[in-house]
């Protein structure tokens, strides 16, 4: 089916009558659809606000869920995928990320007086794609309907409307009032943005559907639009997460006293990114993966992480002010086992140093003080994909940081082979001279099967299986499964026609 008739691709555009309704799980179940139909697809979010973040093979920087949107189109991900990244470093102030190269920290205020000039970039990248491409599937953000917002938006409605764009209009039904949410969004916008909406999936249900017959029939009376289709709830398939707003609140968990050996702790940090990283981990049968935010003894775990972060001093901070670095310390002088990835790999060391403010204000930090290793935060940021090896497993990952380590003791931990498409004889890395705590810069490193494994051995759960079928390969089986599932629920004709064109007056 080639769409592409026109000299710039058609849109279509998925938005939401609220933040976590589904929009990132349904655009990546269209990349892959259509894809799989022989259309040469990509996504696009204008605006994505994420510490969840990753690299493309051109060394620069996009959010994470929309490089999982182009592995499900099977397409090397880009940065005009998502031109505007905004990375929280605080309540008020984020640093922005644009078109993969980070320009700064930003209040809120401030970003806002920019958003004329980043509309015009997210634009100009989404006019590349539509021609390079057949099919752009836009992702909102939030909800479509924030009227205080309209204004000044750069990834909703504006976007869609400036791509010609039919608009898919996504609810959550687990969340109920769901069709408070489908009318009330509606009843908010503009007659001319009402009708550029052309139907509505309602996401997450569980139990019968054939009992909301009756709801599908009233919204689509109340609202004159297409229920495309109802998806039941899935607990089978994973796909990665947008942001970390899946995590949050994790609740205290009892001593895994049934298998010790088996049993994970990730501490959730205020600022953590790349949380994903543990996916693969999660994923595997008997391994017990749990994200930890209030201290709670770690008896029965064999290992605690502690994964990236956005602004490592004041996590730091956090760790001493909440008691989890008494916690920390505890277990590792019980003989726990410590990772740190990025900016927990910064804080497992003796000291941070920010002479120039980049996380707040200047000044130095003590770390935990389980590694031999010092850290100075500086420009420029680091962003690659980086190939390395542990012995004889060789893995592939990616890094983001803006720290610069020296290791004055124990070990380095990875060999770095490459970096953005060129060969390295380098180090990354520490391992402590008793193995009992170690870090790195390389996200991503459980993808790789015989890494994990190995991580596995090195930390006594040499009886735990990492299957075969794990990582970029696992994903790529959940992706199909999701496009099945959705393709069992959901009218995909409706969509294909409107892809054709067919919603243009």
């Amino acid at each position: 089916m080639n769409l592409n008739n026109n000299r710039l691709a058609p849109c279509l555009a998925v938005l939401g009558t609220g933040s976590d309704v589904g929009k990132s799980i349904v655009t990546t179940a269209l990349c892959r659809i259509f894809s799989r139909r022989g259309v040469r697809v990509a996504p696009f979010k204008a605006q994505n606000m994420s510490n969840n973040s990753g690299v493309t093979p051109e060394g620069l920087e996009m959010g994470r869920a929309q490089i999982v949107q182009a592995e499900a189109a099977r397409i090397s991900p880009h940065v005009d995928m998502n031109p505007v990244l905004l990375k929280p470093t605080s309540d008020v102030g984020c640093q922005v990320v644009l078109l993969g190269t980070a320009c700064g920290n930003q209040s809120a205020r401030d970003y806002h007086a920019r958003k004329e000039l980043l509309f015009g970039e997210a634009a100009a990248a989404l006019e590349r794609l539509r021609r390079s491409f057949e099919l752009v599937i836009l992702e909102g953000a939030g909800s479509c309907a924030e009227v205080n917002l309209m204004a000044g938006d750069i990834v909703n409605l504006r976007m869609a409307e400036q791509a010609g764009a039919a608009v898919v209009l996504v609810a959550d039904i687990h969340r109920g009032g769901v069709f408070g949410q489908v009318v009330g969004t509606l009843e908010c916008l503009e007659p001319h943005h009402r009708r550029m909406v052309r139907g509505v999936i309602v996401n997450r249900f569980r139990g019968d559907k054939t009992l909301f017959a009756d709801g599908v029939r009233w919204i689509e009376q109340r609202t004159g639009k297409t229920v495309l289709g109802v998806l039941p709830w899935f607990d089978q398939i994973r796909i990665e997460s947008e942001d970390s707003v899946v995590i949050e609140n994790p609740p205290k968990v009892l001593p895994p006293e049934a298998d010790a050996r088996t049993s994970v702790a990730v501490v959730r940090l205020p600022h953590i990114s790349n949380f994903t990283d543990f996916e693969p981990l999660s994923a595997i049968e008997g391994l017990q993966v749990h994200f930890l935010e209030k201290p709670q003894s770690l008896k029965g775990f064999r290992a605690a992480i502690l994964p990236g972060s956005k602004n490592t001093r004041h996590d730091l901070d956090w760790l001493q002010a909440s008691g989890w670095a008494r916690v920390l310390l505890d277990f590792h002088r019980h003989d726990g086992r410590l990772l740190g990835i990025c900016g927990g790999y910064q804080m497992l060391g003796r000291w941070v140093h920010d002479p120039e403010g980049h996380e707040g204000s200047p000044g130095s930090s003590a770390g935990l003080g389980l590694l031999p290793v010092e850290t100075v935060l500086r420009a420029p940021k680091t962003t690659t994909r980086t190939r390395f090896n542990w012995g004889e497993a060789r893995g592939t990952g990616y890094e983001i940081h803006m720290g610069q380590t020296v290791r004055h003791g124990g070990m380095p931990w990875f060999g770095v082979l490459e970096r953005n498409g060129r060969l390295e004889e380098a180090e990354d890395g520490c391992i402590a001279s008793d193995a009992r705590a170690m870090g790195t810069y390389i996200h991503g490193m459980f993808d790789t099967p015989e890494i994990t494994a190995r991580w596995l051995r090195e930390i006594g759960m040499s009886d735990v299986q990492t299957p075969a079928l794990h990582g970029p390969a696992a994903r790529d089986r959940d992706y199909e499964r999701l496009a099945d599932h959705f393709e069992a629920h959901v009218d995909i004709e409706a969509i294909v026609a409107w892809a054709r064109g067919d919603h243009i007056a």
